[in-house]
Parts: structure tokens; sequence; C-alpha cells
């Protein structure tokens, strides 16, 4: 396994080349408590010049776990990609690396709230009722965070007149 993508230009045919494979977890580089890498980010692609642009167009995957918004739990969830087209400026002739453009393809790829029935292995996702405010019970074990007694910094703009269509 190659830890990057390398087209070499000057011998990629004008009709373009397939490419498939897998580059190391390393590549997504993520900070320490964001989604972990599972395993190798996998890629079936074709690659194809237009003029200054190297076109990439294909498939992409990698494993990855996830932290569960609902339960805190962690769950493992693989990022699928199908038909990606992507654009990569040629600044020089030579070997281009397009690692980092099929990265930016799978992190985009992340779930916006992840949640653990949506796992490679869906799990039962309901949020612990000891963590609710409505209907909380008493002697749940769960610490209440103190509430503030109000805030003076709005205190200015209570005082402002509202206009006569608020009114």
């Amino acid at each position: 396994m190659s830890d990057r993508l390398l087209i070499d230009l000057p011998t990629l045919p004008e009709e373009g080349k397939n490419f498939s494979g897998e580059l190391p977890a390393e590549i997504f580089d993520l900070p320490q408590h964001d989604a972990k890498p599972l395993g190798p980010l996998s890629y079936d692609l074709h690659a194809q010049r237009f003029g200054s642009e190297l076109l990439l167009s294909g498939s992409f995957s990698a494993p990855f776990e996830f932290t569960c918004v609902r339960t805190l739990h962690p769950f493992t969830k693989t990022n699928h990609v199908e038909g990606a087209n992507m654009a990569v400026d040629i600044e020089q002739e030579g070997p281009l690396d397009a690692t980092d453009a099929i990265r930016e393809v799978i992190l985009l790829a992340f779930p916006d709230y992840p949640r653990c029935d949506e796992a490679d292995e869906p799990m039962h996702c309901e949020i612990d009722s000891r963590y609710l405010a409505v209907d909380k019970p008493a002697g749940d074990g769960v610490e209440t965070r103190p509430r503030a007694q109000g805030d003076a910094r709005w205190a200015a703009l209570d005082a402002l007149d509202k206009p006569d269509s608020e009114r």
C-alpha cells in the first residue's frame, strides 16, 4: 500500500487511466477528539486530463469510529462516496499528488450528527432519560448545572423601546 496517490501526468493517456488501491489511515490526520479512522481509504477512480486540470471520477470508502450524538457511545461507520467527481489544478508537469483531493471527498461525507442507528451494525439509539430536562426524576444521580440568575449584559437591550411594528 502506497502512502500517496501519485499520477504521472506525462505518461497519462489522453483517454485517461483507471486507478484503484488503498491509502493508509494516517492521511486523515484528524484532531484527537474527532472521528478516528479505523482502516485504509479505498479508491477506484478514473483520471483524465483536460487542459490545466485533472478530472478524478470514481468511488471512495473508509471506515471511521464516530461518537453518537444521542448516546455518546462509539460506533463504526464506513463512509462510502459513489460517483464522486473532482478537478485538481495542474500546477506543473510531472507526478501530481491527488491524495489530498481524495481525502477531502471522504471528510466531506462525514455525517453532521452521527448516530449509532446509522452504523455499519446499527444499534439502539435513544437518549438516556436521565439527561432530559423534561420530567427528570429527582433521584437519577445526575447533577444539574446551576442556572445563571440573569445576565446584566442584556439589561441595556431590554430597556430599549420596541418599534411600533413589534408592540
